[in-house]
């Protein structure tokens, strides 16, 4: 018992001293904590079927922050990940009747080279040529898949995939939960050694490469860990839908991913994770006004855009927390020292 408190203090300490510190860390809390006990309150299947594809979208639009947001490698194809592995997935649970939990990281593998394949040859473009290459690769998968009806179904895809679970509220929590955790890693990533280089090849390539580091090697870690997480959320598309087309490649998907980083706020994670979670939502619940529906999300993005450049959560981060100028860690708002340091705030 004594061993067990010893922990439990260990454990509250660290939480009070690193959680509960800042107001955007208390909003993540809250947020994971109201996820995870929403079955709880309500099972309505409709409203858990929106949360499911925001969870999945999320993914989505976070694994392309990794990539275009911290490297500066601007991918307007990104779809081509999501879909690649939401065919893959589809095809060995079908053809080799794999389960889920099994077909879903194969799928995923499948990105991993679907990123190669993108990334090899796109290591030297930058800016305009780097986003329309990106853009004409799920373009040519795409003729691809017509062209093999066979193997692909063509342009009805494929059909009867297997559920993920037995049930909408299993399918709930196993999105929810791998939605936390996927954005937990790739927020560590980024906030570790790696994610730094990552970020600085994105403001001066010439520079990090000339201080002696593989800047090629980075990039290509860079698309295929973005491939990778799409391609979990392909996966998890293919077997919550049980379903995948040509929909799933098109480039609309791509821009609609677009769309939710910059909302949300690039170079972040979890901005494009908020983003989601508050763009997709709203467009479902806006379909009983079919004529407006695109008026008033256009409306909300432009505003956006125009009054927070940097996206919205940055711009509701900066508002409550100020970052130490000494020790550049962040404060509450309302702090005239900093915690750490003691340096004042500005």
């Amino acid at each position: 018992m004594g061993l067990i408190a010893f922990y439990f203090r260990k454990v509250y300490i660290l939480f009070k001293g690193e959680v509960l510190v800042l107001p955007s860390r208390i909003v993540v809390l809250i947020f994971a904590s109201s996820l995870l006990l929403l079955p709880f309150i309500t099972q309505d299947p409709y409203l858990l079927r929106i949360l499911i594809l925001t969870n999945i979208f999320a993914i989505l639009a976070a694994s392309w922050d990794l990539l275009s947001g911290f490297t500066g490698q601007m991918n307007f194809g990104h779809a081509l990940f999501f879909g690649v592995a939401a065919y893959c997935t589809g095809i060995l649970n079908l053809r080799l009747d794999l389960p889920p939990w099994l077909s879903i990281p194969l799928g995923a593998l499948g990105a991993v080279l679907a990123g190669l394949v993108v990334g090899i040859p796109c290591l030297r473009l930058r800016g305009t040529y780097l986003a329309l290459t990106t853009l004409a690769f799920p373009i040519i998968l795409l003729g691809l898949v017509f062209a093999m009806p066979d193997l692909t179904g063509g342009e009805l895809g494929i059909s009867g995939i297997d559920r993920l679970t037995g049930s909408r509220v299993g399918d709930y929590y196993v999105t929810s939960v791998l939605m936390l955790v996927l954005g937990f890693v790739m927020w560590k990533i980024t906030d570790s050694k790696k994610g730094i280089i990552l970020h600085a090849i994105r403001e001066d390539e010439v520079a990090v490469r000339a201080s002696g580091i593989n800047t090629t090697r980075y990039k290509l870690m860079a698309f295929c860990l973005s491939g990778f997480f799409a391609g979990i959320a392909g996966g998890l598309y293919a077997h919550i839908m049980r379903t995948t087309g040509p929909s799933t490649l098109e480039v609309t998907l791509s821009f609609q991913i677009v769309i939710w980083a910059v909302f949300g706020g690039m170079v972040s994670i979890y901005g494009p994770v908020a983003g989601v979670f508050i763009l997709f939502p709203l467009l479902e619940f806006l379909r009983f006004m079919p004529k407006m529906r695109m008026l008033v999300f256009a409306f909300i993005v432009l505003m956006t855009l125009l009054y927070m450049p940097q996206g919205l959560i940055p711009w509701i981060r900066e508002k409550i927390e100020k970052e130490c100028p000494r020790c550049k860690i962040r404060n509450v708002a309302t702090r005239r020292t900093c915690r750490i340091c003691t340096a004042e705030l500005d």
